[in-house]
């Protein structure tokens, strides 16, 4: 895609900080990185997002996705690492190629908060069966 900034890092239109690198995707240093060691993992091929991603294409990415976040384990010690990705402009996706966050956490001040108040008063068990049901009918959709 001419106008992705992502793609372009991985064609080296644009240079990046490269961490790693196969035939399928490229791991680079986030720009604005959030905490030492914020690292971007991307597919080489151009998709969209989770939806859009073909099955062999999320098979190469995370299959790399333990090796970036134990090399960041090993390189920083972190006390842990968030792994986001935010998959369409609701959820807060900015750039339109799938890339996938290793966050390493160091301690409660380093800016990122992630924290959810669950409903689970309104999910009994039949109605979390209900939701499962349509989940499991769309699977091969």
């Amino acid at each position: 895609m001419n106008d992705c900034i992502f793609c372009k890092i991985v064609d080296g239109t644009i240079p990046s900080t490269k961490v790693y690198e196969d035939e399928n995707v490229y791991a680079f240093m986030d720009v604005s990185p959030l905490t030492k060691g914020h690292t971007l993992l991307v597919p080489k091929t151009h998709v969209k997002d989770l939806f859009e991603m073909p099955e062999e294409v999320a098979a190469n990415l995370y299959a790399v996705a333990p090796k970036i976040a134990n090399a960041i384990k090993s390189a920083f010690n972190p006390a842990g690492l968030n792994t986001i990705n935010n998959n369409g402009a609701f959820a807060g996706q900015t750039v339109f190629h799938y890339h996938l966050h290793f966050i390493p956490r160091y301690d409660e001040t380093d800016g990122l908060k992630v924290k959810w108040e669950t409903k689970q008063s309104e999910f009994t068990p039949d109605v979390l069966g209900q939701v499962a049901a349509q989940i499991k009918e769309n699977l091969n959709s």
